[in-house]
């Protein structure tokens, strides 16, 4: 009998990925999997070219694997890629609770609340990390993966946990400024940020400028097609 194609759950999920890339040097970073399934997932947002074949390890939570790279495409944004793996043999998918819909939290929002879950954006979206004291220079970077609450920023020198900041943006022709936290911090990957006071009317209003830069990705890559 013909094995079925395994379900699989498309909702993406934070984890960290390293290994030997394409030219032999040792990697490590943050990235995203989606598509997962019991047997494998696509993880976006890499940054280093793969070999087909190559062993890779993935970490989800506190849980981790091997996996084996069995595909690798260009990303719509330069120097990124997507990448397929399967996982070995004699490995349990760090995942398991996500495709096994144990994790309904995830996705549920509280009754009666006002918060709303917003979609982070894998982009590259210009910022500039200025501090309270005035008296470091500003950081003028590209987050990676943003949001209406918060941003991913590749660093191999990352903030440290807690430290406090100032983020600004444009948004179209307006310049925005907001307090953040650094709330995750990777030595020779990057830091999570979280923004502080940022009013409800302007993170729906970046939601929207980020989902429409999105949009004109999807049309030029079909357009190239």
């Amino acid at each position: 009998m013909e094995k079925r194609p395994e379900s699989r759950v498309s909702a993406d999920i934070p984890v960290r990925v390293w290994g030997m890339d394409a030219d032999s040097k040792p990697f490590f970073q943050s990235a995203t999997a989606g598509s997962l399934s019991s047997e494998g997932a696509q993880l976006s947002h890499i940054s280093h070219s793969l070999k087909v074949g190559e062993v890779i390890g993935i970490q989800y939570g506190d849980k981790k694997a091997r996996f084996g790279v069995v595909w690798i495409k260009p990303a719509l944004i330069p120097e990124r890629y997507e990448v397929g793996v399967a996982l070995l043999a004699q490995q349990t998918v760090p995942w398991e609770d996500v495709t096994s819909g144990n994790k309904p939290e995830l996705v549920k929002a509280p009754a009666g609340s006002e918060k709303r879950r917003f979609t982070r954006h894998k982009v590259q979206f210009p910022i500039q990390i200025g501090f309270p004291d005035n008296r470091r220079s500003h950081m003028h970077c590209s987050s990676t993966d943003i949001g209406g609450r918060g941003c991913y920023v590749e660093s191999l020198v990352p903030l440290q946990i807690n430290s406090n900041v100032i983020i600004t943006f444009w948004i179209d022709s307006e310049k925005i400024s907001t307090t953040a936290i650094v709330r995750a911090s990777d030595p020779g990957v990057g830091m999570g940020i979280e923004f502080t006071a940022l009013e409800g009317h302007i993170q729906k209003k970046l939601q929207a400028y980020l989902e429409k830069i999105d949009q004109g990705f999807a049309s030029a890559a079909s357009q190239g097609t």
